[in-house]
């Protein structure tokens, strides 16, 4: 009778014990989900933001035919923080969409268009911007892919 209440009440604290070392394990495993989840958005909003930024600087530019100047090391540090923290499906993606920004500033700024020589019109500025927008597209969709079960994906773009 000893022997057997004495197994129980081992057996019991040897079961808690693994309880409390399992339910630990699973606690910081899902924290640590959320908070790579946290610095993914974050960085994804930071990207987004210095795109949005620089776009609308460089169609003001071309539309008051002025000079425009952009902090390319903020955009660069904002792709670094990204690739930091984004799944490599994120990642391809990012960077078709930092190709795609790059032939539209070939178009728009580097080439014989720029908003000094040769400004373009409104209309012009958006079938420069096509590419990158379609780029856009791609890259929230797979963010969104990424972060959730939202698979149907978005077919516009919103911004930028």
């Amino acid at each position: 009778m000893v022997l057997e209440s004495l197994v129980t009440t081992v057996a019991g604290a040897v079961l808690a014990t693994a309880g409390v070392l399992v339910g630990g394990v699973v606690t910081r495993r899902a924290q640590d989900q959320q908070w790579l989840r946290d610095q993914q958005l974050a960085a994804y909003q930071a990207l987004f933001a210095h795109y949005a930024k620089f776009t609308m600087e460089l169609r003001r530019a071309h539309g008051d035919g002025r000079s425009w100047d952009y902090d390319w090391g903020e955009w660069s540090a904002a792709l670094m923080r990204v690739s930091l923290v984004a799944p490599l499906g994120v990642a391809t993606e990012i960077d078709n969409f930092g190709r795609a920004i790059d032939a539209f500033l070939d178009q728009v700024e580097r080439g014989e268009r720029t908003p000094l020589r040769n400004p373009l019109s409104p209309a012009e500025f958006e079938e420069a911007r096509r590419e990158p927008a379609a780029a856009q597209v791609k890259l929230v969709n797979a963010i969104r892919r990424s972060l959730s079960d939202d698979h149907s994906g978005l077919p516009f773009s919103i911004g930028g």
